[in-house]
């Protein structure tokens, strides 16, 4: 279970959420503050890293190459525009977001050490019609590295997203609003 951060929907402080959705140990941060320029989300991505050692969960940085190496992240998560321009070598862990099975196969041989594919479910981050669990069985199909949904998950429906092939599911706007963010955590890592 991954926690995808968006500050601005956070209903406490940013940082305070953070530190407690860390504490019920998910797979993985990460950092998702497109907005800010690089020397805020440098010091932002500076302070998670921070909480996320103390819990000892993995951060990674969202589509800013630049930041991550600047702080010493070495886990980044990027769209697959950037993952066929940039280098990525210098990084330990890459994830890739992808929305079909031909990307997923050419994130794959570009490099990825997981997936992210969505949206699955509706969601009010996403526009358009969600993709649903065939789609994730489509995409697990295609790769052998893990993948992981997006989009409108929740305990209610990870189960169905877990049978459709993936290793696991990503959640931001539920984690960033809940007002139990240790036991939302904990509910979808017991699933």
């Amino acid at each position: 279970m991954i926690v995808i951060t968006h500050r601005k929907l956070c209903t406490r402080p940013f940082l305070e959420q953070i530190d407690l959705l860390a504490s019920a140990g998910p797979e993985m941060v990460i950092l998702r503050e497109k907005d800010l320029p690089d020397d805020d989300l440098a010091q932002l991505a500076s302070d998670c890293l921070g909480i996320c050692r103390r819990h000892g969960v993995p951060l990674s940085v969202n589509t800013n190459l630049d930041v991550a190496s600047k702080v010493g992240i070495g886990r980044v998560h990027v769209p697959i525009q950037i993952a066929r321009e940039r280098d990525l070598t210098p990084f330990d862990t890459v994830g890739i977001s992808v929305h079909s099975p031909e990307e997923a196969v050419e994130a794959q041989g570009l490099g990825a050490d997981y997936l992210i594919a969505g949206h699955v479910f509706p969601t009010a981050c996403k526009i358009g019609e969600p993709r649903g669990t065939r789609y994730i069985r489509d995409v697990c199909s295609a790769v052998d590295i893990p993948v992981y949904g997006v989009g409108g998950i929740t305990p209610e429906n990870m189960g169905r997203v877990i049978d459709a092939g993936a290793e696991g599911v990503c959640v931001m706007s539920s984690a960033m609003t809940a007002e139990d963010p240790v036991g939302l955590v904990r509910s979808l890592r017991r699933i």
